[in-house]
């Protein structure tokens, strides 16, 4: 989803990275895929659970060392990494928005690789030309470019009118047009906004 050149040690980073590759689910597919491995069991965490064996196997494989946006604190600066890619940006309601795959973006690792390796250029930034229809969707204004307030976003989900979020994704997200055009599934939302809002 993304990468960057590292040219000496940096905290938060193994000794001797050289470059940083950021990885995240791919659609159409992603979703039907996640269900079908064995951590798809009931236990908690799959996802997670599934990120550590896949992205842990191509790390070994690899030679690199994989790191991942989630078993903290500490945690790691999956933001700050997301940014110096050159495909991902901090959208008008301060959510990271992907040059594909808009405000659905989601990072599961990244491998730290001891070599340098070729990346692509910087992509435009697709909220340059957008109208920025995110800075006004959430019906209760909890997600702006002010910044999001989670216990009005928490409180409207527990209302009835909440259950479009709750069904099929943050209405913020879904209102990107890069993001309405990316394959992502209503279920795989829904999944998300389940686990945030337990």
């Amino acid at each position: 989803m993304g990468g960057f050149e590292v040219t000496g040690d940096e905290d938060g980073l193994p000794k001797g990275t050289r470059t940083l590759l950021l990885l995240g689910p791919a659609e159409p597919g992603f979703w039907p895929h996640l269900q079908s491995q064995p951590e798809w069991d009931g236990a908690p965490d799959p996802v997670d659970r599934w990120s550590r064996r896949v992205i842990g196997r191509l790390a070994c494989d690899l030679g690199a060392k994989a790191l991942f946006p989630f078993g903290g604190p500490p945690y790691h600066p999956f933001y700050a990494w997301a940014l110096r890619t050159g495909q991902v940006w901090d959208s008008p309601v301060r959510l990271l928005v992907h040059a594909r795959q808009g405000l659905m973006v989601s990072f599961r690792g990244a491998l730290a690789l001891k070599g340098v390796v070729a990346l692509p250029p910087p992509a435009p930034r697709p909220c340059d030309i957008c109208p920025a229809p995110c800075l006004t969707a959430c019906p209760v204004g909890a997600l702006t470019g002010a910044g999001y307030d989670v216990p009005a976003c928490h409180a409207f989900l527990d209302q009835p009118e909440g259950k479009a979020c709750m069904s099929g994704g943050c209405l913020v997200r879904r209102a990107c047009p890069v993001s309405a055009a990316y394959a992502r599934l209503p279920e795989q939302s829904a999944y998300h906004m389940r686990q945030f809002h337990t």
